[in-house]
């Protein structure tokens, strides 16, 4: 029988909770670290040392001997450097364990090895951590021992953002101080603040580690760059939901362990529409603690993939053929006493804080649509978005059937006279229970969808880091409820003017509703024929951060200054360019040392038949023929690969940022397609026991 497990003994055990600060810091000094908590400001360096000693103090208690400035580069990963508690010895040899308030606050590790797109020159190297007190320290836990891990922004000497989590945070304050002028306009005098929670779905992939090791392309680009598909894929949609075998539950179960000691909320678990796929999704959080549970949380998957001789695939489309892997953004925002701006009511039609607020997101929407594709693109998401897997790359909302019912009426109207009710699904089935439907369906084909009280941002790639969609989504809706309260706050008639900028806002923006099949080809002509913006690409979308708009819209804000956006725009192409070529050349070293040799010597078998079928006097014409087919697409595979060659070398001679990146798009990609074909082809018809690497249906049925 297995050991029974205690969830709530063990939730957060790894973490430096409020109610840890509370046991072990003397009231005025929890008081003041909660103050800052909740309203902003500094501790004092006192309060610091006093609360940097207790963390240390439970730290040791747990086994730790270092601590970490843990933060998020624009790598897209975490980074960390391990210090060690020990401090000189005293006068008899004894080692003193130290932590000050100074190196809790803040750290000084090396900024000029990260990516900044030319905000720090290779000789400039420092670069600040400062400590984010709203997300608690945690402990981690690997070869290298325990380490106290301390959630940090990441800042040039400078001063300009060298990471993920500072225009968060900017973010976060920028919605906040806008959305509590809305909800002051309805007499809301008790909130504080208006929080963005965020609840990320995480989709990935688990196969066997002896496999994976085998796959050059897996260990260097994190997918798949050859392979013919396996005879039975996801067509039967008979993996989705099913029953989760006994070595995938054993690792969700070891996980689900690991991640409630950290404090991730891990709730739900299941298999995916594709074969070795399988999500995880948590109950959401205040933004910034979200998107560090996150990247715990695709971590940890990886770490506890490979105690159970497994690897983790985080990469948006590993295999080809099958649907790629996502990350749904679940976003809302409430206040601080407990109201959820994106809840309708029972009559949503005559709540009008929430048609309000429904009208500033579809005017920030549609405003932005650009910045908002810009925020789910990396280079792995290029193989989804627009694929009949996921939403299209196209930004449109979907509202349901009956709130887009009641913007109609507004639109048309002015006012919201009825509403569509759910109704009553009946079973048939005497035992069991009739239940009241509710009055809208689901659209999966929704970039930005509502379900109910809040929006599912669906376009964001399963290896992204959710900081920059949710920056983009707080920094647009943070611009529309401020040029709403703008004019609500001068309004000599509230009721007149509130219900006049409804209608004038749903009006304006009506054309980013869209309820329909966002797979299908009308919608993109009928997109285009709205003006709505169709951006396919990660480059392509990288111009829209350094817009006359965008740099507006960040710097109004104090989000992002024109620097910082004109760096992320650099990073972004240097990042592509990147990719690509290791793809290229991991492309190239695969077809030039397996796949080629490997055929080459299938063929002289295949030669060696022929001519000792012929010397028997027999019918040699099927082996001559396999022995055509084979050679036929043997040289098509070298001359794509000798033409592979010559354009990576081109691609790697251009200087320009952005030109290498979509020379790479557009010329190198098309080679790199040009060389799988003939290699997929020859899986097919090439013996088995010759072909040098596992097969799709091994490397995902065989785990």
């Amino acid at each position: 029988m297995s050991e029974v497990l205690n969830v709530e003994e063990i939730f957060a055990s790894k973490v430096f909770t409020l109610g840890k600060m509370k046991e072990r810091l003397p009231k005025s000094v929890y008081k003041e670290v909660k103050k800052v908590m909740d309203q902003g400001g500094e501790l004092s360096l006192a309060a610091a040392d006093v609360v940097a000693k207790a963390m240390k103090d439970w730290a040791v208690e747990n086994g730790a001997t270092h601590y970490t400035h843990w933060f998020q580069p624009l790598t897209g990963i975490t980074a960390e450097k391990h210090d060690a508690f020990v401090s000189h010895p005293d006068a008899e040899g004894k080692m003193i364990m130290e932590f000050s308030g100074k190196e809790l606050i803040k750290g000084e590790p090396d900024a000029s090895s990260f990516p900044s797109g030319g905000l720090r020159a290779t000789f400039e190297a420092r670069g600040y951590t400062a400590w984010d007190i709203t997300s608690p320290a945690f402990l981690k836990e690997d070869a290298t021992g325990v380490i106290l891990c301390i959630p940090t922004a990441f800042c040039s000497y400078t001063g300009e953002a060298l990471d993920k989590k500072t225009p968060l945070l900017r973010s976060m304050e920028a919605v906040s101080e806008q959305a509590l002028r809305i909800v002051r306009l309805f007499g809301n005098t008790e909130a504080t603040k208006v929080v963005a929670s965020v609840g990320p779905e995480q989709e990935y992939f688990l196969v066997d580690r002896e496999k994976y090791l085998q796959r050059e392309d897996l260990i260097f680009a994190g997918r798949t760059l050859f392979g013919a598909p396996a005879p039975k894929g996801q067509e039967l949609e008979d993996h989705y939901f099913g029953t989760i075998r006994e070595r995938i539950g054993s690792y969700m179960k070891d996980l689900n362990v690991e991640l409630w000691k950290l404090g991730v909320t891990a709730k739900t678990q299941h298999n995916e529409v594709a074969p070795a796929q399988h999500e995880l999704a948590p109950i959401y959080e205040t933004a910034n603690i979200a998107v560090d549970h996150n990247q715990l949380v695709m971590e940890t998957m990886k770490k506890v993939a490979g105690r159970h001789g497994m690897t983790c695939l985080l990469h948006e489309k590993p295999f080809a053929g099958v649907n790629g892997s996502g990350k749904h953004n679940n976003w809302s925002l409430g206040t601080d006493n407990g109201v959820n701006l994106l809840d309708p009511g029972e009559t949503p039609n005559e709540n009008i804080q929430f048609l309000l607020v429904l009208a500033c997101i579809m005017k920030a929407v549609d405003t932005h649509a650009d910045l908002l594709r810009q925020s789910a693109s990396d280079v792995g998401n290029d193989h989804r978005l627009g694929a009949n897997e996921a939403p299209p790359a196209i930004i449109s909302m979907f509202l349901g059937e009956q709130l887009e019912d009641v913007v109609k009426q507004l639109v048309e109207t002015g006012e919201a006279a009825h509403l569509i009710e759910g109704g009553k699904l009946e079973t048939g089935v005497s035992t069991l229970p009739d239940f009241e439907k509710d009055a809208t369906d689901r659209n999966r084909t929704s970039p930005f969808a509502f379900t109910g009280n809040k929006f599912e941002f669906r376009m964001v790639g399963s290896a992204d880091s959710i900081a920059s969609p949710n920056t983009t989504l707080n920094a647009i809706v943070a611009e529309a409820f401020c040029e709403a309260a703008d004019r609500l706050e001068k309004a000599e008639d509230f009721d007149l003017a509130v219900h006049d900028l409804i209608k004038e806002y749903m009006t304006e923006h009506q054309r980013i509703i869209f309820n329909g099949n966002g797979y299908s080809d009308e919608w993109v002509a009928e997109a285009e024929r709205r003006g709505l913006p169709n951006i396919k690409s990660m480059v392509e979308a990288a111009s829209t951060l350094t817009t006359d708009k965008a740099i507006k819209l960040f710097e109004k804000f104090g989000i992002f200054t024109k620097v910082e956006l004109e760096s992320r725009e650099e990073i972004i192409y240097e990042t592509y360019a990147k990719t690509i070529n290791i793809e290229a050349l991991t492309m190239i070293d695969m077809a030039s040392k397996k796949y080629i040799p490997a055929v080459m010597s299938y063929t002289k078998s295949l030669a060696d038949t022929v001519i000792a079928v012929k010397e028997a006097g027999a019918d040699a014409s099927v082996q001559a023929e396999a022995l055509g087919e084979v050679s036929k697409y043997l040289s098509e595979a070298k001359a794509a690969l000798t033409k592979l060659e010559k354009v990576t070398a081109e691609a790697s001679a251009i200087e320009e940022a952005k030109a290498q990146a979509f020379f790479y798009k557009d010329s190198v990609k098309e080679v790199m397609d040009e060389l799988r074909a003939p290699i997929d082809a020859l899986e097919m018809i090439v013996d088995k026991k010759v072909w040098p690497v596992p097969s799709y249906g091994e490397l995902t049925f065989e785990v």
